[in-house]
């Protein structure tokens, strides 16, 4: 039998089953899911230092396990001294097993790393989607600390096919993902 990561063996034994009652589906295939996960790194230090840049795509492929690409500058901005052209950013798409392995880490391990960690803000952006800020790589066991130079921070979206937020938060939820708990 072929390699099957955990959590989407969890997808489909779990989630499905508890959304099609949640939301009375009639098929599974109205069930959403997370189409991909979008590590982005934005960069601004990077006009000054090129190194900055290599060190980042070294340390996005470490927490992604996939080759990430440098994202670059669309116009010349004086203000900021930077060219057309000039790599600003990074960022990493994850689909199918690579984007269930990221995710497990991190639900299970990366976020309870956070100090003072009580959960995630659970505002979705209108369309079935959710960015998730994140304010230190160092979060992530692959990250050697001694070997950071500098802190920096990243957002990481997920893509869902829901069609409402309610929809997109009830499937995060039932993968894991430690929302804020909503005083009422």
């Amino acid at each position: 039998m072929a390699y099957q990561p955990s959590l989407k063996k969890f997808y489909h034994d779990e989630v499905v089953p508890q959304l099609m009652k949640e939301f009375n589906y009639t098929t599974v295939m109205q069930c959403p899911k997370i189409q991909k996960i979008v590590l982005n790194q934005g960069l601004g230090d990077a006009t000054q230092d090129k190194k900055i840049i290599e060190i980042a795509l070294k340390e996005m492929a470490l927490i992604s396990g996939q080759k990430p690409v440098a994202t670059l500058s669309r116009k010349d901005i004086a203000g900021f001294k930077l060219r057309k052209n000039t790599p600003i950013g990074v960022k990493v798409t994850l689909r199918r097993d690579k984007m269930y392995e990221f995710l497990e880490r991190l639900i299970k391990i990366s976020l309870p790393r956070i100090r003072d960690f009580n959960g995630i803000e659970g505002k979705m952006d209108g369309r079935g989607n959710y960015t998730l800020g994140i304010t230190e790589q160092i979060i992530f066991p692959e990250i050697n600390i001694d070997a950071v130079s500098k802190i920096q921070g990243m957002n990481i979206t997920f893509v869902t096919s829901a069609a409402s937020d309610t929809e997109a938060f009830s499937l995060l939820k039932a993968f894991g993902v430690p929302f804020k708990q909503k005083n009422k």
